[in-house]
């Protein structure tokens, strides 16, 4: 575990976090908890294209979820847990950008998320470490063309808990990934999470939730870990 490490650049109800099959939270002893090892936090697309109001794709909710996004990161790291910084970028031509974005590309449009420039770069208020790894992606699923699943096995990790934006891309698309990659418990983080509504964030909540994804808030999330080291 590294902490004070240097940093580099810059409400649904929910039901209780149950961490093995069948067994619930109340029904379970400290030392059956996993190891902090066997977590990783994904923070997914918190950059300023799509949290700035007024940005190329902001989503509605992402400024106001953005306390609790940082309330996860602090507690992961207090716990050891290593966190994974997912952004996506892409090549000012908008080459790699799906064909549904292509537009944001063309006709004089600058686009989005294109590497190096100020809408790429994570909000101001979140810092990562220098020992913490950002995955770069071109699709909506953190999995989905890049490496992370690869670090994630070779690190031993088995549960993954999910904040950022936005839920129904993002969020849904690498949390159903996780699922079929056969993570044993997959997480989102429904206060640490943000759509362009109320009403698609708590339909996708729903959703995910009906499909196997583990839903709870931050605080839900705090109660379910060991105590802190």
């Amino acid at each position: 575990c590294v902490r004070g490490d240097r940093p580099i650049g810059r409400t649904v109800v929910v039901r209780a976090f149950s961490l093995q099959a069948g067994a619930s939270l109340a029904e379970m002893t400290a030392t059956s908890l996993p190891n902090s090892n066997e977590w990783a936090l994904l923070v997914i697309d918190m950059q300023n294209d799509f949290c700035l109001p007024g940005s190329v794709l902001c989503v509605d909710g992402a400024m106001e979820c953005l306390p609790r996004v940082l309330e996860s990161v602090e507690l992961a790291r207090s716990r050891c847990i290593p966190v994974f910084w997912v952004i996506r970028e892409h090549h000012p031509s908008g080459c790699d950008v799906e064909l549904t974005r292509k537009h944001l590309f063309e006709n004089g449009n600058t686009g989005a998320t294109v590497a190096g420039t100020e809408g790429a770069k994570l909000v101001s208020e979140l810092k990562p470490l220098s020992s913490e790894q950002i995955i770069v992606k071109k699709r909506w699923s953190a999995f989905f063309g890049t490496h992370l699943n690869l670090v994630l096995k070779r690190q031993g990790v088995k549960h993954l808990v999910i904040s950022g934006v936005q839920t129904p891309n993002c969020i849904r698309g690498t949390a159903f990934d996780a699922i079929a990659l056969d993570y044993e418990h997959v997480a989102v983080l429904a206060d640490a999470t943000a759509s362009a509504s109320r009403a698609v964030q708590e339909a996708n909540i729903y959703d995910m939730e009906k499909a196997g994804v583990e839903v709870l808030t931050v605080d839900a999330w705090r109660q379910s870990l060991p105590s802190e080291r």
